[in-house]
């Protein structure tokens, strides 16, 4: 009886174009004289190597690094349901390690869901979902001396806002083609990139662009202490230290503009593409892993094209923010002082083959080449001082820090607290809450109304963070906006 695709199938060989090339192959060693078919498989194994074995979930996770704890109730639900997540995704055969942060919250609840503040350390593939949608959300900020003949610090840095305002957009959607904003990064010669292919018009419609969602950009101000410049200077910073040494403010107070935000809709495409052919990656070579799950391995054709995908969406993000600077600075005629920024949702390349994953966490490794700590930005709520940080590179948490203050509760579980017993919104309950979180700060909500959501009501207690980021060793704070 001769061989038939569905025996190779069964004896391990995968359904593929080669199945018609084997079988041909066995009816020559039939006519050969050959029968026995388990001698036949053996004979065509030779020829023919049977793929790998499916890879599977450990049976038991990896351990979790967690620089978070509990100081009530509402951290410790919150902390239990991002163990759960975590303890899935440590289970994922290409991980290799894990470590979530004092800001640590869930991002969703499907299986394997990296939690907001989560990191994992994966070998040789990227996870697209780790990133998520928001691919290089980051921070950036230009320290900049402005001089007014005005003496009212209130009045000049509403003049500040207005013209921050004209200088970029939030909000849904995009710019419109009239009021479009080029920047070289848009001349890149990066789109046959099948990862980019056709989203030329989605990043010229997003530059100096912020977007929604908890997505800011912020007036403050900074008093630069001689001990922090000598930090910065010793730690290979000593451009930035000289130029802030340089402003003319001789106490060393500057303002500084920090905006927030991701690649917009071009890294959310681009994230859409990725996650999508890593599913059916992942489909090809593992057995039954869940879709927040789904890798593409580095060292393949297709890994690698969206690595050079991924360092576009960097460059582009990078560009958005200078763009938006730019165009401030011109406006109020400040002289801009220094400027840098952070990545915090992204996958770095560190080593020979590890991806570290952060989705909301800064690096707070020290730089491979120069072995300089890296600079990080944290931001905590909009009532409380944006921390300046220099990175312990803490190998026990991945060498992560927090990018922000995190919720213990979703927006919607914020906001029940503030529903009549009908369920419709207390206006008058919301509207006391907000001023008494947000009391002298000039705010331009870019709906036009406020969300109790994005004010400190929706997020964890600023000094608990950052208690919990020295407690851990997971960065230096050495300045403060």
């Amino acid at each position: 009886m001769s061989l038939t695709g569905n025996d190779l199938i069964e004896a391990g060989w995968s359904a593929s174009p080669k199945i018609p090339d084997m079988l041909t192959a066995a009816r020559a060693l039939e006519a050969r004289g050959i029968k026995d078919p388990a001698y036949i498989l053996k004979l065509l194994s030779r020829d023919f190597p049977k793929p790998p074995p499916k890879l599977s979930r450990r049976e038991k996770a990896l351990p979790l690094a967690e620089a978070i704890s509990a100081t009530n109730e509402a951290d410790q639900h919150n902390i239990d349901k991002v163990r759960r997540l975590m303890d899935q995704l440590l289970r994922i055969p290409i991980v290799d390690a894990g470590a979530v942060m004092p800001d640590a919250c869930p991002a969703g609840n499907a299986e394997a869901t990296i939690p907001v503040g989560g990191a994992i350390a994966v070998r040789n593939a990227i996870l697209p979902a780790a990133h998520s949608a928001d691919i290089c959300c980051s921070m950036y900020a230009t320290f900049f001396h402005y001089d007014s003949d005005n003496s009212d610090d209130e009045k000049n840095t509403a003049e500040m806002l207005d013209q921050l305002l004209d200088s970029t957009r939030f909000g849904y959607g995009g710019r419109k083609a009239a009021d479009f904003v080029h920047h070289p990064v848009l001349d890149e010669p990066v789109w046959e990139n099948k990862f980019l292919k056709g989203l030329q018009g989605h990043a010229a419609m997003h530059m100096a662009d912020q977007g929604d969602g908890n997505h800011f950009a912020y007036i403050g101000k900074i008093t630069w202490s001689t001990e922090a410049l000598q930090t910065l200077e010793q730690n290979g910073y000593s451009q930035i230290a000289q130029a802030l040494r340089d402003m003319p403010s001789s106490n060393k107070e500057c303002y500084a503009l920090v905006t927030h935000h991701g690649s917009r809709g071009l890294g959310a495409h681009v994230y859409k593409r990725g996650h999508k052919a890593a599913i059916k990656e992942t489909a090809r070579i593992a057995h039954n892993m869940p879709k927040a799950a789904a890798w593409v391995d580095t060292r393949s054709d297709i890994g690698a094209e969206y690595w050079q995908a991924l360092q576009y969406v960097s460059r582009w993000t990078l560009a958005n923010h200078q763009s938006i600077h730019q165009r401030f600075i011109e406006r109020t005629e400040a002289q801009a002082l220094t400027a840098f920024g952070n990545e915090h949702n992204f996958v770095w390349k560190r080593g020979k083959d590890t991806f570290l994953h952060g989705k909301g966490a800064t690096p707070a490794w020290s730089d491979e080449k120069t072995g300089h700590p890296l600079l990080g930005l944290i931001p905590l709520n909009m009532s409380e001082p944006i921390l300046i940080t220099l990175g312990r590179d803490n190998q026990d948490y991945l060498s992560f820090a927090p990018h922000g203050a995190g919720r213990n509760q979703s927006r919607t579980a914020t906001l029940k607290d503030f529903r009549k017993q009908h369920g419709n919104l207390d206006p008058e309950k919301v509207e006391r809450a907000i001023a008494k979180t947000t009391e002298g700060l000039d705010i331009r909500w870019f709906y036009g109304k406020a969300d109790l959501t994005e004010s400190p009501v929706g997020y964890k207690s600023a000094q608990q963070v950052r208690q919990q980021i020295e407690h851990f060793g997971l960065a230096d704070i050495i300045a403060q906006i």
